[in-house]
């Protein structure tokens, strides 16, 4: 639960969330990033800390930079835990709809 706490808390941020959908779009570099945002490069590249550290993204070395992608097995985690709660409500569903209706009282 800690790590979907972090991963929660990582994406609360609107820049964060705004920056995790750019690298889910496409891998990218600090600069690309920054290019598509209205805060700095040093902005930019705190909230990708954030972001690394939740491991809702990754950094792969090239050459002086880092191209960031999607991390898929932190990603992984978040939605198994969120997948549990649509598992949940789809069985209590199941349950209502089965129940036979309830006669005049």
């Amino acid at each position: 639960m800690a790590k979907d706490s972090a991963q929660l808390a990582a994406l609360g941020d609107p820049t964060r969330r705004r920056i995790f959908e750019l690298v889910g779009a496409r891998p990218r570099t600090v600069a690309e990033i920054t290019r598509q945002l209205t805060v700095s490069q040093s902005a930019v590249s705190q909230h990708l800390k954030v972001l690394r550290e939740s491991r809702l993204v990754r950094a792969e070395p090239k050459g002086a930079s880092n191209v960031y992608h999607i991390d898929p097995a932190g990603l992984g985690q978040m939605r198994a835990w969120l997948d549990r709660f649509w598992s949940d409500t789809l069985a209590a569903y199941k349950l209502a709809v089965e129940k036979p209706p309830e006669g005049p009282k």
